[in-house]
């Protein structure tokens, strides 16, 4: 699977303007953007993802593509088979655990059932070790079982490229260890594609993919 990107976005707040001018591809089924805080990192996950839109540009995903400003293709975040990860999960503290795993395949602003998972969501709870926590509440399980959680929600719809934005920032070192484990072995069962952003050179380390590093808005040579 081959990711091709090439995007553009200016952005002002107050008195600060950032650009963002970045152009990647690669095959690799690891890739990892790798910067500082504040680099365009985030930025261009979220264009990858259709969760903003560039001023110009175009993202191909397994040379599917979905989005060529010049030929006005614009895919919805929905529809482009691409997951995202969020650094901080973004779970809904209101809803359990399966529900929260289940809550990717509703449509509309329906909350699922909180007592009925369904097939592929147990099938999720049980690939991540989270049967036992199915009915419990986001604050009431550990950080290690909360990143599981939003991996599994990620994972439901069967997604063609997974992008985990600081996937590890949010954990304690001896957890972040074990969790950078628990990823590349997770990738080599599902077979899935990844595209990791992270500031921390141990994850370049350990993730091993091809990384690519972004510095002011732009790929660092």
């Amino acid at each position: 699977m081959s990711v091709d990107v090439a995007v553009r976005k200016t952005l002002h707040a107050d008195d600060r303007r950032f650009e963002l001018d970045v152009a990647f591809a690669s095959e690799h089924r690891r890739v990892v953007l790798y910067g500082p805080s504040g680099a365009g990192k985030s930025l261009t996950l979220r264009a990858l993802a259709g969760l903003i839109s560039p001023d110009a540009g175009h993202v191909r995903v397994d040379g599917r593509t979905l989005l060529d400003t010049q030929a006005r293709v614009d895919v919805p975040s929905r529809e482009r088979g691409v997951a995202y990860l969020f650094q901080d999960y973004a779970l809904f503290p209101h809803l359990t655990v399966a529900q929260n795993v289940g809550f990717g395949l509703s449509r509309g602003w329906f909350n699922p059932a909180r007592r009925r998972h369904g097939e592929r969501v147990g099938r999720w709870l049980e690939t991540f070790e989270l049967t036992a926590v199915a009915d419990s509440y986001p604050s009431r399980i550990s950080g290690g079982q909360r990143q599981r959680v939003a991996l599994a929600r990620a994972l439901v719809s069967e997604p063609r490229l997974l992008l985990l934005d600081e996937p590890f920032a949010a954990l304690d070192p001896a957890l972040r260890g074990r969790m950078r484990g628990e990823l590349l072995a997770l990738q080599t069962r599902l077979d899935l594609q990844l595209l990791v952003i992270t500031h921390d050179p141990a994850d370049v380390d350990a993730l091993d993919g091809h990384t690519i590093e972004i510095r002011d808005g732009k790929v660092s040579r």
